[in-house]
């Protein structure tokens, strides 16, 4: 199915099983494609479905794993919300519903690294969700960052591909991130490990990891205790690798006086998770500003600001700039990454703040985010601008792109010529303030 991505992004608009409109691709591979859409009800609630192709699968045994799937609930699971047939132009199709999530991991990669508290910070809640699927028999079987995601400030596991431990792993598409042993013993809670430290040293690094059937090598300047976990995790051995017990145990004299005990109990099927209890539990984890935690999309901080923030006068949801930078999901400061040899950074010349009328802004609630990817040719100008991610808003995207257009940049420099970049601006508007976060993602 050579061209699936292109085949998705023409269902846009189509309607899945007369209820699931598909407003908008929120990606795709060769193998599946996952759109924003919404639940209907007396309150439409936003939620993402993802659909794959009928042709060459057990449909039966697959709608019945995510009816399992969708009993098992926990504060840091996505939630399933149903699942079933259909059909799209002539293509027999399985989709799933879920709760629909504003970032994940994966999107920050491409950008930086993350820092070691920013991964500490985020151990905790992937571990209890793990330790939660665990004690019900369950193998997580696909961590790896793009399935580490936010919602509402929340950080959770996607949760569609649950497998029974113990299951054959020959069925699934073969990951970077997937243990070893898995293409012979299938998944385990011991493979879930090894994909664990796979995915967190991959984000420490800023390096995807390759098919490794040798020891992995923990770089050294990574700091204890997370060297020490990484380590664990990535034996060969699985009898030899931690559990996620072994991690929340690591940590929870650390976090202690900062964070109360999270009660990580055996999943039950049925029960509703308790968000509104965990969340406030999450917040008071103030040790740092982190990535996840009190908050999951914060902002990275700013370089000088007349290179790489824009802002409107300060307020109270304005980040501190004096902060770490934290995680965001679909962010991260200008420069963060050392240049390649013989290369030099480009900065931000001159910035434009987007026209937005006080009334519109007033109608905000909490932050909308729209993310603007510009093309900067060798002088320093744009010259092409297109939403990477437009919000719930049209309005304030459009805002957003109009804006980018005119921002002027100090090109990079590549063997002393100046060259093309790309940059990636991540708007950020708040009732009484807008903040941009720009970022070189090229050269």
């Amino acid at each position: 199915m050579g061209t699936a991505n292109e085949l998705w992004e023409k269902w846009e608009g189509k309607l899945v099983d007369g209820k699931f409109p598909l407003q908008k691709s929120l990606g795709g591979s060769d193998h599946s494609a996952v759109f924003l859409t919404e639940r209907s009800g007396g309150n439409p609630q936003k939620a993402a479905i993802k659909l794959i192709p009928a042709d060459n699968l057990d449909t039966n045994d697959q709608l019945t794993r995510w009816a399992e799937d969708a009993k098992l609930t926990h504060p840091h699971l996505i939630r399933l919300f149903g699942d079933g047939r259909c059909l799209i132009d002539g293509t027999p199709l399985l989709y799933i519903v879920m709760e629909y999530a504003e970032e994940n991991l994966a999107e920050v990669l491409p950008l930086r690294a993350l820092t070691p508290a920013e991964v500490s910070e985020m151990l905790q809640p992937a571990t209890e969700a793990l330790a939660a699927l665990h004690r019900a028999g369950f193998a997580h079987s696909r961590i790896k960052p793009s399935n580490v995601m936010a919602v509402n400030n929340q950080l959770k596991l996607s949760a569609d591909g649950l497998r029974r431990s113990g299951d054959p792993g020959g069925g699934q598409v073969v990951s970077a991130y997937d243990a070893p042993e898995v293409a012979t013993v299938g998944f385990s809670p011991a493979s879930d490990m090894w994909s664990l430290g796979m995915t967190l040293l991959a984000v420490l690094t800023q390096n995807e990891p390759k098919d490794a059937t040798a020891q992995v090598a923990v770089p050294e300047a990574i700091p204890q205790p997370l060297r020490r976990i990484l380590q664990k995790c990535l034996q060969i051995d699985p009898a030899r690798r931690c559990t996620v017990d072994d991690i929340l145990k690591e940590f929870s004299t650390q976090t202690a006086q900062a964070r109360p005990t999270v009660d990580a109990t055996p999943v039950e099927p049925h029960k509703t998770p308790r968000w509104r209890i965990v969340a406030p539990i999450i917040a008071a984890a103030l040790l740092v500003v982190v990535w996840i935690g009190g908050k999951f999309i914060h902002r990275p901080p700013a370089a000088p600001a007349s290179e790489t923030q824009a802002a409107s006068p300060q307020s109270s949801d304005a980040p501190n700039p004096q902060s770490p930078a934290p995680f965001s999901g679909k962010t991260s400061s200008a420069n963060e990454n050392p240049a390649p040899k013989g290369t030099a950074r480009g900065s931000v010349l001159h910035q434009v703040l987007p026209d937005v009328s006080r009334g519109s802004q007033h109608t905000i609630t909490g932050h909308i985010k729209v993310s603007v990817k510009v093309a900067v040719d060798p002088s320093g100008n744009v010259s092409e601008a297109k939403l990477e991610s437009a919000g719930p808003s049209q309005y304030f995207a459009s805002r957003a792109l109009a804006a980018a257009r005119q921002w002027k940049f100090n090109p990079p420099h590549a063997d002393g010529k100046a060259t093309a970049s790309e940059w990636i601006l991540r708007f950020q508007f708040g009732r009484t303030s807008t903040q941009v976060y720009p970022a070189e993602v090229r050269p």
